[in-house]
């Protein structure tokens, strides 16, 4: 663990494990295969690929037929164009007939990088989770991406799974468990629960460590499954803790941090702050400088931690 991997290799990596035990995938893209390794379907399962070019809306409609013929089709290109230009597709064509439509967004957050704020998907959750009869899974490294997509692959339904582009530490293995809607506990604390996914992941557990040198014991909590939420697994922690920080790669309004909330508000209200995007578009950048820049640090993590443990 901790080796760096990016997550989209875990997503390409399923797609082949499943292809020869399940001829009715089909996996179809908009002209970025290189980049959702779904490239490597196309060179080793040539008849289960469709290559629809930068048609974005066109895909989702020709995935929806698919399934309607029995198919079970894997959609995938950046999160950005998918979630954005395919909204009203995903929304009458796929959520609203319940269809076996699996939407993968790869390239989200502010992690891409130099591509600037056009290609840097940070409300693609939020507008995904609205969707009634949505899954929507933000796994955290690149083994947890494999198994993510295993699982959204044995689940009935439109399913969206979102994941960056750069190579991230792997801080899962082959071992740990991935039940589709059940968080992850990372690590066991108790004066302050952290709620993260994606490669946040990694950022909140590097926060703890820098908490436990300061005499606070940091819950970690890998919310991989934003919608349905876990909320037992969340009310147990902050029942224990009595404060709450979330920590995304995403906008802060709308997103896995709101899911949150909705759940604390309506059933166990405690201290809680939020670590996201706030309310602005991204920039040209390296990924760790944005990281940096945007507030999605391990650091600002540590920050947001010592403001909620003050107000209990």
């Amino acid at each position: 663990m901790d080796k760096e991997i990016p997550m989209r290799d875990g997503y390409g990596k399923a797609l082949l494990e499943m292809i020869p035990t399940n001829p009715n995938i089909m996996v179809l893209d908009a002209d970025v295969a290189k980049s959702t390794r779904t490239s490597w379907v196309k060179d080793k399962f040539p008849t289960h690929f469709i290559d629809m070019g930068i048609s974005e809306q066109d895909m989702v409609g020709t995935a929806a037929g698919l399934v309607l013929g029995g198919m079970l089709p894997f959609v995938s290109t950046y999160g950005v164009f998918l979630a954005g230009r395919a909204w009203d597709q995903i929304r009458t064509t796929v959520c609203y007939n319940e269809l076996n439509v699996k939407l993968a967004g790869a390239h989200a957050g502010i992690s891409v990088g130099s591509d600037g704020a056009t290609h840097q998907a940070l409300e693609d959750v939020a507008i995904m989770r609205v969707l009634p009869h949505m899954t929507v899974v933000v796994p955290c490294d690149a083994e947890e991406t494999r198994k993510a997509t295993h699982a959204i692959a044995k689940a009935k339904g439109p399913c969206f799974i979102r994941f960056g582009r750069e190579a991230v530490p792997v801080v899962t293995g082959e071992d740990t468990p991935f039940v589709l809607g059940k968080a992850r506990l990372c690590r066991a604390g108790e004066d302050v629960t952290i709620v993260a996914n994606g490669a946040m992941v990694h950022e909140a557990l590097g926060a703890a460590s820098e908490l436990e040198k300061e005499g606070l014991s940091a819950e970690v909590i890998d919310m991989h499954t934003v919608k349905p939420i876990d909320v037992p697994a969340l009310l147990e922690s902050i029942r224990k803790t009595g404060c709450l920080v979330t920590a995304e790669e995403h906008q802060m309004y709308c997103g896995m941090g709101s899911a949150v909330a909705e759940c604390v508000v309506h059933h166990e209200p405690v201290p809680m702050e939020m670590v996201a995007i706030k309310d602005t578009f991204g920039e040209s950048g390296t990924p760790d400088e944005l990281m940096q820049a945007y507030g999605l640090d391990a650091a600002h993590i540590v920050a947001a931690a010592r403001k909620a443990v003050a107000r209990k």
